[in-house]
């Protein structure tokens, strides 16, 4: 097929390949997932010592656990007798062990083997150099982060510098207290997409007007194509009559305390690479952590986050939740309709970004820069 002569108004894609192709996911998988911090587990979810949740992080699975202290720990999720799954539930609680179903290796929840058949036996053997391997852990926004590199990156500089390069202000998302916040609704998607096409329908906006007509109600502005990632701290602002971030524009709930005046009324959007979009609106807090389980299928939590008393009072939270679960549904619709393009030869060499999206080939030039050109 011939090439279309590319337009000074645009610029390229990636090629259709880096969608489809098991092997450049494998790569993703080594040098993005399991090279940078993944946001795991919301650490509430694990509210009692012994409980556990297991994640996909890229290639491996990890383990994630609340410990006799309190605290949090990862592992890689795999005995070291002869590499059996320790955990095979997607979540759990045990009393005081983690116990692996093959030969019964016993670790406890800070990961060092504490038992073993005819272990007693065997005094030359270490029990904590015989533990599990340990996943560097972070914990911010609420979530527990975890990265599988020997030397993790900085987490200041690649998670919060994120927030910073976005929103202009350090401060500016800690004012939602998002750690404080209990959760209101959780959603999960099963997405027929690459995850890639999902990063980079959320970073513009070019599509609202098509396809998000309860969202351009709310924020008239995205009807015009620029994304409230368009420009650094930019909130989106509500439309006149609009009285809360709901389906309806109606009332929503009081504002979040610590989040200032000149961020009422305005929604902001920050994707952190690889694999988080935050959501920040005056009376809630919605996030999406991806896992990228194949080169074509992705699966997303949403959390919905509201204040602690708004939840206790089982206030009635489904027009709130219901405007970005149509969103998600819309959204998540137009990724699995492009999917089956990604293989065409129509899309061989990539398709083009108007202005209004030129910022997603920043986001492609530093995929590629992290899969080595």
């Amino acid at each position: 097929m011939t090439t279309t002569p590319l337009s000074p108004s645009l610029i390229a894609t990636l090629p259709g390949r880096y969608y489809t192709d098991p092997e450049i996911f494998r790569r993703e998988q080594r040098e993005v997932f399991e090279s940078l911090w993944f946001c795991a587990v919301r650490c509430a979810d694990l509210e009692r010592p012994g409980a556990f949740r297991t994640v996909q992080v890229g290639g491996e699975s990890v383990v994630v656990t609340r410990t006799r202290s309190g605290a949090l720990r990862a592992f890689l999720n795999i005995c070291r007798h002869r590499g059996a799954r320790l955990c095979l539930q997607e979540s759990g609680e045990v009393r005081r062990n983690l116990q692996c179903p093959y030969h019964a290796w016993t670790y406890d929840l800070d990961g060092r083997l504490v038992a073993a058949p005819g272990l007693t036996g065997m005094p030359d053997v270490d029990r904590v150099s015989y533990g599990l391997h340990e996943v560097a852990l972070r914990q911010w926004l609420g979530y527990a982060w975890v990265c599988l590199a020997d030397e993790p990156p900085s987490f200041e500089e690649t998670v919060r510098g994120a927030v910073v390069e976005r929103l202009g202000d350090p401060a500016a998302v800690d004012r939602y207290g998002t750690e404080r916040l209990a959760l209101g609704r959780r959603l999960r998607y099963d997405v027929r997409a690459n995850w890639k096409l999902i990063v980079e329908n959320f970073m513009e906006c070019y599509h609202c007007a098509t396809i998000h007509p309860e969202l351009t109600d709310v924020l008239p502005e995205f009807a015009e194509g620029y994304a409230a990632q368009y420009y650094v701290g930019h909130g989106a602002e509500f439309g006149e009559d609009v009285k809360g971030f709901t389906v309806d524009g109606g009332e929503g709930f009081g504002r979040l305390p610590e989040v200032a005046e000149s961020q009422d009324r305005r929604y902001y959007a920050v994707t952190v690479r690889p694999t988080v979009f935050v959501n920040l609106v005056p009376d809630h807090v919605i996030l999406h952590r991806m896992f990228p389980l194949a080169e074509d299928r992705t699966v997303v939590e949403c959390d919905w986050l509201y204040a602690p008393d708004v939840v206790a009072s089982g206030a009635d939270l489904s027009r709130s939740v219901e405007l970005f679960h149509r969103v998600n549904t819309q959204d998540f619709e137009a990724c699995e309709r492009t999917q089956p393009a990604m293989s065409s030869r129509a899309y061989r060499d990539g398709g083009v970004l108007v202005p209004t999206e030129h910022h997603i080939g920043l986001f492609h030039t530093w995929l590629l820069e992290r899969l080595g050109g």
